[in-house]
């Protein structure tokens, strides 16, 4: 792996919320050597289909695309995402398959349909109080990924887990809606080998990539410009442009794509020691958890 492997970087902040538009989309793209990264289309609220239709049409080549969602769910702990469920899919893209199927008639990307299904809901937490029996208690079910992120000192969710602010499961199950229409497109890593050439789009945790720009776990975000313009020094990037307040999925966003600038070409990266075949096919893993 070289820094010339790709010459463009990207990052998406995701949303699973409810409703077509969502503030908390945000992409980001810049390209090789120092200059700040961008927003794509600053101002616009983004809605989840034009997010695959920019990834499906206007996507420069040779771009590595980081997304801020859960690619897979947990499998290793109980070799299968949804024990006790004869239908369980055996690997990732089975798990996309199954999940775009079920929420076929669900508008704007949206997974309602999968969350309540009869034999899958048991396994989520969900609002209102609704604990599925199978979802474990606790902090729920974790990928082998997710705790090599608590190990770097990030706080990772549970996949399972719908419920809070910060929960990021809704989110994941949309975006794999989205991963499974860019089958045959568009290769995600590790689910698919990467590519000697061209675009590949992998899984980020923002907060990786903050702690990378100087920021602690519990102060990953970033509001103003003036502190976002420090963290993107720290990744040698330019300044932002920005002046005065700054939402966090923008500033999340672009400190990301000039993380993923910097770091790209390091082969440890795309080798993380507990990444094997088995967890490549089934639950993916997080670009930046070593």
């Amino acid at each position: 792996m070289t820094s010339a492997r790709f010459r463009h970087f990207a990052a998406i902040d995701w949303s699973g919320a409810a409703g077509e538009r969502h503030r908390g989309i945000a992409l980001a793209i810049c390209d090789e050597g120092a200059a700040a990264p961008k927003l794509v289309r600053p101002g616009h609220r983004w809605s989840r289909p034009e997010v695959l239709g920019w990834l499906q049409n206007a996507l420069p080549a040779d771009t590595l695309v980081g997304m801020d969602l859960g690619i897979s769910l947990a499998f290793a702990d109980k070799g299968a995402f949804f024990p006790g469920w004869a239908e369980s899919p055996a690997d990732a893209r089975a798990l996309w398959a199954l999940i775009d199927r079920v929420c076929a008639d669900e508008p704007h990307l949206s997974v309602g349909a999968f969350v309540d299904h009869a034999e899958a809901s048991p396994h989520f937490r969900r609002h209102g109080g609704r604990e599925g029996s199978a979802f474990g208690g606790g902090r729920g079910r974790f990928r082998v990924t997710e705790l090599a992120q608590q190990a770097l000192g990030c706080k990772p969710y549970s996949n399972f887990n719908l419920v809070g602010a910060a929960q990021v499961g809704k989110s994941s199950l949309s975006g794999m809606r989205v991963l499974h229409r860019l089958q045959g497109r568009l290769p995600v890593w590790p689910i698919d080998p990467l590519p000697e050439t061209g675009s590949v789009i992998c899984e980020i945790y923002t907060t990786i990539a903050a702690m990378a720009a100087g920021r602690s776990a519990a102060r990953s975000k970033i509001r103003d410009a003036g502190e976002l313009d420090t963290a993107l020094a720290r990744l040698g990037s330019a300044p932002s442009g920005l002046e005065g307040a700054v939402d966090d999925h923008t500033s999340d966003a672009l400190i990301t794509a000039a993380w993923l600038r910097k770091v790209a070409h390091d082969p440890a990266l795309w080798r993380p020691a507990g990444l094997t075949d088995e967890i490549a096919r089934t639950e993916g893993w997080t670009f930046g958890a070593t």
